[in-house]
């Protein structure tokens, strides 16, 4: 039979396949793969939702669920990946089929035999150690076929490591692992394999990554770049621009760069090149756009539930945190798009004559605050209605919420939805904004459940993300008769039930396919985690990156950066968040005691987290260049350059937040945070504009340098704060009980302590401790769980209140306080921003003199 045009392109499943080597085969193993695929995404929908423990059957629990959770993924890995670049993509061979079996009933060892294994923990049997090492060859094989060799190879090094300790050179030995011990850490407990990463990728991961492939089997994906074309497609460079937006939004609920750039650069790559854009520069803005998408909350790329867990601190926060970067780091890449069209001299499409500039702030501020008056009626109306109404409170919101989504596609009935225009067509009109809004706004109602269970009702990630598809579930199977139903023109061209029903069947399956790489990444991270555990080469490494690094902390993170880049090219982003942060987070918060600088924790993560994704971009292994290339049919190296030039912003901020944590809003009240997040977006277009060589006219040198100082000196005047005022002042130890009564509460003291690390050996480190409320010093003190005295001149830690804030700060008995500084009155830091506008004042002056001339 012909085959028609349509069935001639490839689909995006396609070319995501093509691009990490995957197979889809036809036939009965074709379906036997979708059965399997489908029925993963059921159980892990079923393990999330609350109806097991309502029902009372089919609950499990963590070894349990990550056992069954890896058979799915190893089984599928064997069946969709092949074994070498010459294996049969439109079938599986036999071999294939025997070994997806056999890693599966070894991972599903836990489960069947977990009442047996809980009894005798720490006893392996022969049977136990067979399975175990049965199961981690074929781990490691799965993980070179999905993800490439590197992450096997590093694994196997590690268990290499494990055994060959006593062997070892003097500064990396240790004693050794016995093979047996090595199998029972690594495959039977909960430290290597089956440990908390591949647990978040069970709980947590598999459910964002369904809601993601449902949102855009729905159409939002579509909804997203027709939305974001219709609003910038009329100002220089607008498609590029669009592309960034819809990026932003695929980004929000997608976790892989890869699939962001093939699903959105199939429309966006050839619209830019349509317009004036070089292939390796509209691929460069593309990759840089989706990679950008793992950094944007609430998904990216799974780190964020990791983060949960590693980090210790409610995803809310992680949230929070991490926002403000991501938000300044797209603003600014927008506005790398428009200095490109400057450059490039593009004029916008249509005829659309842009708005003026108090026309579109005061459309924006409109804008604004009508989502948050909408956003302020629904949160204040439903927290009077849940009290109000008791037992009734959740038939009456979903039958609210039911309410609000017929009324939402009602009004997408009356527009006329966007056809997929052909992207190598020209452009000669642009989709009408407000027909495109209104033809997706139910699109929204999944997000916004997701969010509410998030933010307001505080459920786990996993029980939000399941409630945020169920939304969707119901999207996909009544969209379509209820778009019938609801146009008025007597045209049915929306498709029918049964439509909505293979929708939500291939976007359950799309979900599956995608979480077979995380899937087993974090099951062979776990192994490097294993290790390092069961080892202690944690402390050796902080030896030898303290060595390296002479000490000192910048070039610790640059260290730090450099690893996370060279086993990202390897590595995909989640897997290498995992390794880096389990080997380095520590060692960089624990320099940074030593020499004195309080480190928070989050903030290493995301450093680590930053550079792990830069690996997509960068040559020579930068997968989503690659895949933007074969898009725009550019150059892969110089697509992934000019990506790498593009996202200079993005590896300039970890650097930034590391010494000025206002960026991560921790401890930054409302006011000072949107203060911070207008001058950091001010900083970062700063940046843009000295990084690119363009401001209002092409840059000179010493412009460009004078723009990167005013860039860091918003970004952190502290820096030149402290230059000028030291914001602590230095007293004795002896007199550490009677500052503490005299500072304000809630004040923070820097103490610089010396004591012994797990090792027994002396290591000096600072920490800042918080001031509490207390009528005196030692109440104060004693509040913290803090008790000291004083002996020889020195003032020694005398105990510990067991869980206290004192213990959880690293106090410990017998520890020496060798320095107290307490906060000193001065200029607040944002005094600085002062000079640094000036200074820009000058530079604007400057380049507006030779615009001046170049236009007469």
């Amino acid at each position: 039979m012909q085959q028609t045009p349509q069935q001639d392109t490839p689909s995006a499943e396609e070319l995501i396949a093509q691009d990490v080597g995957a197979r889809l085969p036809v036939g009965l193993m074709g379906h036997i793969i979708a059965v399997l695929a489908l029925a993963w995404s059921l159980f892990q929908l079923w393990i999330a939702s609350p109806l097991p423990f309502q029902l009372g059957i089919g609950v499990f629990n963590d070894t349990e669920t990550r056992a069954i959770h890896l058979s799915f993924a190893i089984l599928l890995a064997y069946l969709v990946f092949p074994a070498l670049r010459s294996s049969p993509r439109d079938r599986v061979p036999y071999g294939d089929i025997l070994f997806g079996l056999v890693g599966a009933a070894m991972a599903g060892y836990l489960f069947v035999m977990y009442a047996d294994l809980a009894l005798r923990p720490g006893r392996l049997t022969e049977t136990d150690f067979a399975v175990a090492c049965i199961g981690i060859p074929l781990l490691l094989e799965a993980a070179r076929r999905a993800l490439g060799p590197a992450l096997a190879v590093i694994a196997i090094l590690f268990l290499g490591y494990s055994l060959a300790g006593p062997w070892m050179p003097a500064l990396l030995s240790h004693r050794g692992v016995s093979l047996p011990a090595l199998a029972n850490h690594q495959w039977i407990t909960t430290e290597g394999v089956f440990g908390i990463a591949l647990g978040v990728s069970t709980s947590f991961v598999f459910l964002f990554v369904l809601f993601g492939a449902l949102l855009e089997r729905a159409g939002a994906g579509h909804y997203f770049i027709q939305l974001a074309f219709s609003l910038l497609g009329h100002l220089r460079g607008g498609p590029a621009k669009a592309a960034v937006v819809a990026s932003a939004m695929t980004g929000v609920i997608s976790g892989s760069s890869i699939a962001n750039v093939v699903t959105t650069g199939t429309f966006t790559i050839p619209m830019m090149k349509r317009v004036g854009f070089s292939k390796e520069k509209a691929g460069a803005v593309e990759v840089a756009s989706s990679v950008n998408g793992q950094i944007m909350p609430p998904v990216m790329g799974a780190a964020a539930f990791l983060m949960v867990e590693y980090v210790g601190i409610p995803y809310v926060e992680i949230i929070k945190h991490a926002f403000l970067p991501a938000a300044i780091s797209y603003i600014a890449l927008l506005y790398i798009v428009h200095l490109e069209a400057l450059k490039l001299d593009m004029q916008p499409i249509g005829d659309r004559a842009p708005r003026p500039w108090l026309h579109r702030l005061t459309g924006f501020a409109f804008g604004a605050a009508l989502i948050s008056g909408l956003s302020m009626a629904v949160y204040y109306g439903l927290g009077w209605l849940k009290p109000a109404l008791g037992e009734h409170a959740l038939p009456v919101i979903g039958a609210l919420l039911a309410a609000v989504y017929l009324g939402l596609l009602k009004v997408a009935a009356s527009n006329e939805p966007m056809p997929v225009e052909d992207p190598d067509q020209p452009i000669v009109s642009l989709p009408d904004t407000r027909t495109v809004l209104l033809s997706g706004l139910h699109f929204l109602l999944p997000v916004v459940v997701l969010v509410w269970c998030l933010m307001v009702e505080r459920l786990s990630p996993g029980l939000s993300a399941f409630w945020g598809s169920v939304m969707l579930a119901i999207i996909l199977l009544t969209q379509r008769p209820l778009l019938n139903w609801l146009r008025t023109d007597g045209k049915q061209d929306y498709g029918s039930f049964i439509d909505g029903v293979v929708d939500l069947r291939e976007g359950l399956i799309a979900g599956a396919r995608n979480m077979i790489g995380i899937g087993i990444a974090t099951a062979t991270a776990g192994i490097i985690v294993g290790a390092v555990s069961q080892t202690g080469v944690g402390l050796v490494l902080a030896d030898l990156v303290e060595y390296l690094s002479m000490g000192n902390l910048l070039l610790m993170l640059l260290l730090t950066a450099v690893l996370s880049l060279i086993l990202g090219m390897g590595l995909p982003t989640t897997a290498n968040y995992i390794v880096v942060s389990s080997l380095l987070a520590p060692v960089v918060v624990t320099l940074g005691q030593q020499n004195g600088l309080i480190v928070a924790l989050i903030a290493v993560h995301l450093f680590v987290f930053y550079f792990g994704i830069m690996a997509d971009v960068t040559p020579p292994v930068g997968l989503a260049s690659f895949a933007a290339a074969a898009v725009s049919k550019g150059d892969p190296i110089k697509t992934g350059l000019t990506a790498f030039y593009y996202s200079l912003r993005t590896a300039a901020l970890p650097f930034l937040f590391i010494f000025n944590t206002d960026l991560l809003l921790i401890k930054v009240d409302f006011a000072h945070g949107v203060l911070i997040f207008i001058v950091a977006t001010i900083a970062m277009l700063i940046f843009a504009a000295a990084t690119q060589g363009y401001f209002l006219v092409r840059n000179r040198w010493y412009e460009s340098l004078l723009l990167l100082l005013v860039a860091f000196t918003l970004f952190r005047p502290g820096f030149w704060m402290d230059m000028l005022h030291d914001p602590y002042r230095q007293i004795e130890p002896a007199q550490l009980a009677q500052v503490m009564g005299d500072v304000e509460p809630d004040s923070t003291l820097r103490l610089r302590v010396m004591g012994e690390d797990e090792v027994g050996k002396p290591r000096a480190y600072s920490t800042l401790i918080p001031v509490p409320e207390g009528e005196s010093g030692e109440a104060r003190l004693a509040a913290l769980g803090l008790n000291l005295y004083e002996q020889d001149g020195k003032m020694l830690v005398d105990s510990v209140t067991f869980g206290s804030q004192a213990a959880d700060l690293g106090f410990a008995m017998d520890q020496e306080i060798l320095m107290v500084k307490a906060p000193t009155e001065r200029w607040h830091k944002e005094f600085m921003w002062l000079p640094g506008f000036a200074l820009f004042l000058v530079i604007v002056g400057l380049q507006r003199r030779r615009l001046s001339q170049v236009a007469a």
